[in-house]
């Protein structure tokens, strides 16, 4: 294999902050190299720097040995280099043939040749997306597609996927990965950023770690284990990601759910979560964990069975109804469900529970609202120039930190975690898992919905199965293991408390 890309010392400033500290990265061509590090270690900013979307203040960038100034992504695309971030870059109101040849729309005159070219490239994908259809009407899955055929028309050679799997499910991402799998094949060099290692450990050839702007190392996927890698990473092993657990002492049932169901997505589920007690919630994708926990906090409502909270039968119709009840819901999507992102840190924080801020007519008084958020960012440790600062602002873990900020506030005694560490990096996971074992410690109950199996071993004292919206089974500690859990969530039909 050849060098596609050769990056020497690469570095780059925004006002006085060095975000690139003369980093150094190669790509093969036909391989995947994945590039970790935290959240702010650089690996986007390098990869904007290929791209063409920064021009580095020092450094050199070499395509196939040449040197090369990119001043613009026009640039870095002429010479077969795409860059496909988290957050996409398509047009809702276009047809998916439009979007794939946007940049050609001013040359093409034949519709009919752009929708045969288009409708080649996504079956050579392994897809069936009609070209006709409007993007605003795909799934996240197929506009990733719509996505990398629009690389794919413009003969790229390097492609690189920023977080490509976050918001993915499980059976979408293994999509994806065979289709990154192929494009190697074909001879493109893939750059894979992502923070689920057991991912990139399926997917990469070669590794390069980055911390705080500067090339850690790289490595060979043959040589290293996710506890090697976590180690250059952070300096932590995955074991110690979990740190020590707090003393916890579990106490009387906070919440139990009696034959809750909802058509035949949810059906006869019955559980039990007791004070100080982390129950886990596993299953695949699409087995009903998200719907079930939907129908406990009210934002959908159950047509069958009952919820109690501390031995009180409770109705709830309503998210408003649960947390009058004490429930509260860190859901899986924070930017969509979680905070309103362009509103400031103080409003998203204790918008749960407002009565202790407000007066007598309903005004929230601002000093007593800006020492509880001070109180709050000092215990979660959010990092943020101001209270005034939108969410938006801040980083995936902070933004996640603000949701949980919200829920310490409105001192509830249940409460539900869904994919609480997706998008998030491994430092911001090692806090996020101590708040919740705090949480925990007060004597609250917590339920913990998850896809990472390790997170549900490290975190949990006890794992609820579900498949086909039922509950299978149930493991506990001795019994967690990987084969265990699939079993449970793929064969059997048996119900679990």
């Amino acid at each position: 294999m050849t060098e596609v890309v050769q990056l020497s010392g690469i570095r780059k400033s925004f006002g006085g902050i060095h975000a690139l500290k003369g980093v150094d990265f190669v790509l093969r061509s036909g391989e995947v190299h994945a590039l970790l590090g935290e959240n702010g270690a650089g690996k986007s900013t390098l990869m904007r720097v290929l791209g063409g979307e920064h021009l580095p203040s020092e450094g050199e960038i070499r395509i196939d040995g040449l040197s090369a100034v990119f001043h613009r992504p026009a640039d870095a695309m002429q010479r077969g280099i795409v860059v496909i971030h988290q957050e996409m870059a398509l047009v809702p109101d276009l047809s998916v043939a439009e979007n794939i040849f946007l940049a050609e729309l001013p040359r093409l005159i034949s519709w009919r040749e752009m929708k045969r070219r288009a409708r080649d490239i996504i079956q050579r994908l392994g897809f069936d997306i009609q070209p006709q259809a409007m993007v605003r009407d795909l799934s996240v899955a197929q506009q990733q597609v719509v996505e990398i055929a629009k690389a794919l028309s413009r003969n790229a050679r390097v492609i690189v996927f920023d977080e490509p799997t976050a918001v993915l499910s499980v059976q979408d991402a293994e999509r994806l990965l065979t289709i990154i799998r192929d494009l190697r094949d074909q001879g493109v060099g893939v750059v894979y950023i992502s923070h689920r290692l057991d991912e990139v450990f399926r997917i990469a050839d070669r590794m390069t770690v980055m911390k705080d702007g500067t090339t850690v190392g790289m490595v060979e996927k043959s040589a290293v284990t996710i506890d090697d890698v976590i180690r250059m990473m952070v300096g932590r092993r995955l074991d110690a990601l979990f740190g020590e657990d707090v003393p916890r002492e579990i106490g009387r049932e906070l919440l139990r759910t009696e034959g809750l169901g909802r058509g035949n997505v949810v059906r006869d589920v019955s559980l039990t979560v007791r004070a100080g007690e982390i129950v886990g919630l596993g299953g695949l994708v699409g087995a009903g964990r998200t719907e079930l926990v939907r129908l406990i906090f009210g934002a959908d409502r159950h047509d069958a069975g009952r919820i109690f909270v501390a031995g009180q039968q409770m109705r709830i119709r309503r998210p408003g109804d649960a947390v009058r009840a004490g429930i509260g819901l860190v859901p899986e999507s924070r930017k969509d469900q979680g905070v309103v992102l362009d509103m400031p840190i103080r409003v998203n924080a204790t918008m749960a529970r407002l009565d202790p801020l407000t007066n007598l007519v309903g005004v929230v008084r601002r000093r007593a609202e800006r020492q509880a958020v001070d109180a709050l960012s000092d215990q979660l440790r959010i990092k943020a120039s101001s209270q005034d600062a939108p969410v938006s602002s801040l980083s995936g873990g902070n933004q996640q930190k603000v949701v949980l900020a919200k829920w310490f506030h409105a001192e509830g005694r249940v409460l539900i975690f869904d994919e609480p560490t997706r998008g998030v990096d491994v430092g911001a996971k090692t806090e996020i898992y101590s708040l919740i074992r705090r949480f925990a410690a007060e004597g609250k109950a917590v339920l913990v919905v998850s896809s990472e199996h390790h997170e549900l071993f490290g975190l949990c004292d006890r794992i609820l199965v579900m498949r086909e919206g039922r509950l299978a089974g149930q493991l506990m500690p001795p019994d967690y293991s990987e084969e265990k859990l699939l079993k449970l969530a793929m064969t059997s039909n048996a119900n679990a408390a």
